[in-house]
């Protein structure tokens, strides 16, 4: 399409000019990697821009996660990367190059369609501040040479930081006794917190976690009674979506019989066990009413009304809204509902089926959320109708388990995965789950796809035929990851009403626009929600929201907008995202919150680099 924002094409072998590669055995391949490590690794020393710059594609990229730029940009380009190269290669000190041959890690051939083939490998690597790991995917060019099509340099650790685990633990007894101390956390007898989480979901404990063994003092506010309540209040039927090898927490993994698809609910408990195993410093039942930043000490003063009861004022250097990807329930105003005599709720307000037995329901939206209330009402016995005013892109469970499980699976260690699953600049991936989507619809989905077109379903393939992995990064939803309710769309027991608008609601009715309607006791608007940064404008006003840029979504290079870098605003942090996101395979990239903090306070030089990367690609 002409306006896709990521028109690049994949390095595939014709594109390319090559044949086949001729490699037959792990040892060539690996006499490939070393050869190539050898190459850059020795140019890397030497400062040899020129020789680093002739070890890739024209066209090949440079991702990098806080390694070398102190941000998340990904760089396109021999000029681009060169510019990158000239400005930041020294200043950080990039050195101390090894290649990886663990398990896992060691160099592989990837065949990932009979005419694309990458050859992966991984090396370690120093700066001045921390240590990282690097993915290089190689292509194969004419002269039985192998060039970079993407380098990917992530920072992984801080040389003066180090995460109090292992070895590095501290004991109790330094502390006094374990209630004595537990209590003096949670009561910040000594003191306020640098950070402030807001939201105790998966995202705000993952952050939480990060902090706590960084060092840096925290503190999570959550509005519900119990942690995990933000779970356990939707909707009973709910579950993830996504296998459990992509949705595992840092420091404390499901243990081995946790389901493939985890329930809300047990989700729920898990959590709350996990910030209290993991002694994570959160107050529920509390609310932040009033946030005031002062750009002089470059602190946030914060009221919290705790439990109802205590009124505390906190001074923080740092807010992180971790409030979920989604703002405030979106729900259209459609005329006459304050004349309709049945229910009408957001989704985000749904329970359970189970209240509206023997009457008859309608759910607007056919995603995520409106598949499963439609399968909960089924399930009970409920007369049920899902109402799609659009097209819907469904992909099977098994088919999307497939798509995650070459990085995620029983055996790939989860840190491992997501730096291999983060490790490809979005153009790459975008064109690879073109295809990927493609086959699936043609292949495994094609039973369901076409039964559901023959019932009047209107789905698509995602913008530009990317599927979920554009729809999520663009705009956090659009699609039905199919863990069986669509037969029942299909063989009817689930009605759908599609082709018409909606007109307006009467006291027993929803009519459309065609002139037919619908009787229903309850209407479900499963219709999303609104601006990520509905909460923060909420807390912060309009003065600090002006100033915030746009939350979610793809930045030119890619890369997601204001999620765990800087968003416009000093001291304002999102941490937004499924649990791979935090995810995002953006799991062990915490370190910008506790950056500000550690390496500012120590190295005041760093403040403007971390802040405001100071150089920009060439145009």
């Amino acid at each position: 399409m002409s306006d896709d924002p990521f028109p690049q094409q994949l390095p595939t072998l014709e594109r390319l000019g090559v044949d086949k590669p001729t490699l037959t055995s792990a040892t060539e391949v690996g006499e490939v990697a070393t050869a190539w490590f050898n190459a850059f690794s020795s140019a890397v020393a030497s400062s040899d821009i020129t020789t680093i710059l002739d070890l890739f594609l024209d066209d090949g990229f440079w991702k990098d996660t806080l390694a070398l730029t102190w941000d998340f940009r990904t760089i396109e380009g021999r000029d681009a990367i060169r510019n990158l190269l000239d400005h930041r290669l020294a200043p950080t000190g990039f050195v101390d190059l090894r290649l990886s041959h663990e398990p896992f890690l060691a160099p592989q051939l990837l065949k990932l369609f009979p005419d694309l083939v990458l050859l992966r490998l991984s090396f370690e690597f120093g700066t001045k501040v921390g240590k990282g790991t690097a993915v290089c995917h190689l292509v194969p060019v004419p002269g039985s040479r192998w060039k970079v099509y993407s380098l990917y340099t992530c920072l992984q650790s801080l040389n003066d930081f180090p995460e109090q685990i292992g070895l590095l633990r501290r004991l109790a007894a330094e502390h006094g006794t374990w209630e004595e101390r537990r209590r003096k956390e949670v009561e910040l007898t000594d003191g306020d917190p640098t950070v402030l989480v807001i939201g105790a979901g998966h995202s705000g404990l993952d952050v939480a976690a990060r902090l706590k063994y960084l060092g840096v003092p925290h503190l999570v506010i959550e509005k519900k009674a119990r942690v995990g309540d933000n779970w356990r209040d939707r909707y009973n039927a709910l579950c993830l979506h996504t296998p459990v090898w992509h949705t595992q927490m840092p420091y404390l993994p499901f243990p081995p019989t946790w389901p493939v698809y985890g329930p809300a609910r047990k989700l729920a408990d898990w959590l709350e066990g996990y910030a209290d195993y993991l002694e994570l410093n959160v107050w529920t039942s509390s609310v932040i009413t009033k946030t005031e930043w002062d750009d002089n000490l470059k602190t946030w003063t914060v009221e919290i009304n705790k439990d109802g009861k205590d009124t505390r004022i906190l001074k923080v250097k740092h807010l992180v809204f971790a409030t979920g990807p989604g703002g405030h329930p979106k729900s259209p105003d459609i005329p006459g509902k304050e004349d309709f005599k049945g229910e009408v709720v957001h989704s985000s307000g749904f329970t359970s089926a189970a209240n509206y037995i023997g009457k008859r329901a309608i759910i607007v939206g056919t995603c995520t959320s409106g598949h499963d209330i439609a399968q909960d009402f089924l399930n009970h016995g409920v007369d049920v109708t899902m109402y799609q005013h659009s097209s819907t892109h469904i992909m099977s469970v098994e088919a999307v388990k497939d798509m995650l499980g070459v990085n995620y699976n029983e055996t790939i260690p989860t840190d491992i995965g997501d730096v291999y699953h983060t490790s490809l600049p979005y153009a790459l991936v975008k064109r690879i789950r073109q295809r990927i989507v493609s086959h699936s619809a043609q292949t495994m989905d094609k039973e369901v796809l076409g039964g559901l077109a023959k019932a009047g379903f209107k789905t698509n393939l995602g913008p530009y035929g990317a599927g979920l992995v554009h729809l999520l990064l663009t705009r956090g939803g659009g699609y039905y990851v199919d863990t069986g309710t669509t037969r029942h769309v299909i063989n009817g027991d689930i009605k759908l009403k599609s082709g018409s608008a909606i007109e307006r609601f009467t006291e027993k009715v929803l009519k459309f626009a065609d002139g037919t309607q619908l009787e229903a006791d309850i209407v479900v608007f499963a219709t999303g929600y609104g601006d990520p940064r509905d909460s923060m404008r909420d807390l912060c006003g309009p003065q600090v929201a002006n100033k915030v840029n746009k939350v979610w979504g793809l930045t030119e290079e890619g890369d997601l907008n204001s999620i765990f870098r800087d968003c416009g605003h000093e001291g304002l942090w999102f941490a937004v995202g499924t649990s791979s996101h935090t995810h995002l395979a953006w799991r062990f990239t915490f370190f910008d919150v506790p950056l500000l903090e550690k390496v500012i306070s120590s190295c005041p030089v760093t403040t403007v680099v971390i802040l405001r990367s100071p150089w920009k690609p060439v145009s």
